[in-house]
């Protein structure tokens, strides 16, 4: 019998190396740990990005790729409840049972698709890449398949796609479409005390990328100074407030190298400037900071202080996070002095202090354009956590002040269960207590309500939304 000639094979696709673009891993390493470690990408990204301006070769960053990457891990992290639910629409099982490291690398491709100016045809294959080189060609084919169906459509037409129309379900349509966490939504709201319009620019501020905004810390550095430099622009609100525009690099800066200078949102200044120029009966002569923590508060009241000859105590629970307020005050030109101590237990006198300020723990909500990733990590029950402590570092700071002294009460978030109901609650337990006019205090800034209190907001101030009431001991 004869031997049958065999067919000639056909030849196959040669395999290809999957090509390794360096921003995208990066982007790609930083969502991991957000996700893994529950780390801050505002801590994770810079570390990992000078590493790749250190590197040589062509995996060496410059400016343009540092700024992709920085857009893509941000960009990704902020409308990760809108892309969430555009990728659930594209997949053929719940969001729960796609791996995390799938979901990211999709995630990052979504952002690139619809947030993006980068072509869909480049958006796609550079994700479907950096799929292949990261879990590897298997699962890079889902990745493919999940983003051909995204690219079908445009930002708008998705959103109209899934989500609820806002006749029906506001609440629920302003959290797909302004990827904000529902019960976020609704608490915001509550704060701004009603209307669209003015939930909907909110919470589209807290989607803009925040300007860097310098502090010139007074007796050692000043505004004019650091408009000097470039990109630099005047702040809106405090006098010693710079604005960095975009592509502003702050450690570039030599007045902030050498500390005599900050990064401080103006926010944060005008609470302590406010508590700085509160009207008091009596002596000024002692100062406290009362959860100084960072330090960036802290470094501008003990410049204020100076000029006064008065003298900051700093005092900040966390030994760790004392040594940076330590640092920060390093070289303030008066007296102070740093100490690892608990508010609510203090280690000083009752009415030892002729202003007191206590910027507390809260949930964070009103620094959501710096930290997007903490509207997926707080829950409701974290104000059940917060709630004691607020109020004990409130009480103990009334009694930490002197009568006719002044307290400052301040956090960055403008929830009701964090601001006013705190205040109130501890006033009623505090006859001897008496709130001020914050107003006044803000020379200049619009739309500060009816007071006394004040509320800032992102959207109307360009500020972080911090929250401040000035609180005078009487008895």
């Amino acid at each position: 019998m004869s031997e049958q000639p065999r067919r000639p094979r056909k030849p196959g696709k040669p395999y290809r190396r999957p090509q390794k673009d360096p921003v995208r891993v990066l982007a790609f390493e930083a969502l991991r740990a957000v996700d893994e470690r529950d780390a801050y990408a505002n801590l994770v990204l810079p570390p990992l990005l000078r590493k790749a301006r250190e590197k040589e070769g062509p995996e060496k960053f410059d400016a343009r790729d540092a700024a992709l990457a920085t857009e893509l891990v941000y960009g990704t992290l902020r409308r990760q409840g809108t892309y969430d639910a555009i990728i659930a629409d594209c997949v053929d099982r719940p969001l729960r049972e796609v791996d995390p490291p799938v979901l990211d690398v999709l995630s990052l491709g979504v952002h690139q698709l619809l947030g993006t100016r980068i072509p869909s045809h480049a958006a796609v294959s550079a994700s479907v890449e950096l799929a292949r080189v990261v879990l590897g060609d298997g699962r890079a084919k889902f990745v493919n398949a999940v983003l051909r169906k995204v690219a079908r459509d445009d930002l708008d037409g998705w959103l109209e796609r899934v989500a609820p129309p806002y006749d029906e379900d506001p609440e629920d349509h302003l959290a797909v479409v302004h990827s904000h966490p529902r019960w976020v939504v609704s608490a915001l709201w509550d704060s701004l005390g009603g209307g669209r319009a003015g939930i909907e620019d909110l919470l589209a501020a807290d989607n803009e990328r925040p300007e860097v905004t310098l502090v010139a810390r007074p007796g050692r550095a000043t505004a004019d100074e650091l408009l000097g430099e470039e990109a630099a622009v005047p702040g809106r609100w405090s006098p010693y407030a710079v604005r960095l525009s975009e592509g502003g690099e702050p450690g570039a800066v030599e007045a902030v190298r050498e500390g005599r200078a900050g990064v401080q949102d103006e926010g944060s200044q005008l609470v302590a400037l406010a508590l700085a120029h509160a009207p008091l009966d009596g002596p000024d002569r002692r100062w406290l900071d009362g959860c100084a923590g960072p330090g960036g508060k802290a470094a501008l009241l003990g410049a204020l202080a100076a000029e006064r000859g008065a003298f900051l105590l700093a005092s900040e629970k966390q030994p760790h996070r004392a040594g940076l307020v330590a640092r920060a005050l390093e070289g303030s030109p008066g007296p102070y002095q740093v100490i690892a101590a608990d508010g609510t237990r203090p280690a000083w006198r009752p009415g030892s202090f002729d202003r007191v300020l206590v910027d507390v723990p809260c949930t964070g909500l009103g620094a959501l354009r710096r930290r997007p990733e903490a509207r997926w990590r707080r829950r409701p029950e974290d104000l059940e956590g917060f709630a004691p402590l607020q109020r004990g570092l409130l009480r103990g700071a009334l009694e930490a002040v002197r009568v006719g002294g002044v307290v400052a009460y301040a956090t960055c978030s403008p929830h009701l269960a964090e601001t006013r109901a705190v205040v109130a609650d501890v006033l009623k337990q505090h006859p001897g207590a008496e709130l001020l006019d914050a107003r006044p205090l803000l020379p200049g800034v619009p739309a500060l309500g009816e007071g006394p209190d004040v509320q800032l907001w992102p959207h109307l101030h360009g500020t972080d939304a911090m929250y401040l009431a000035l609180v005078r001991r009487t008895s």
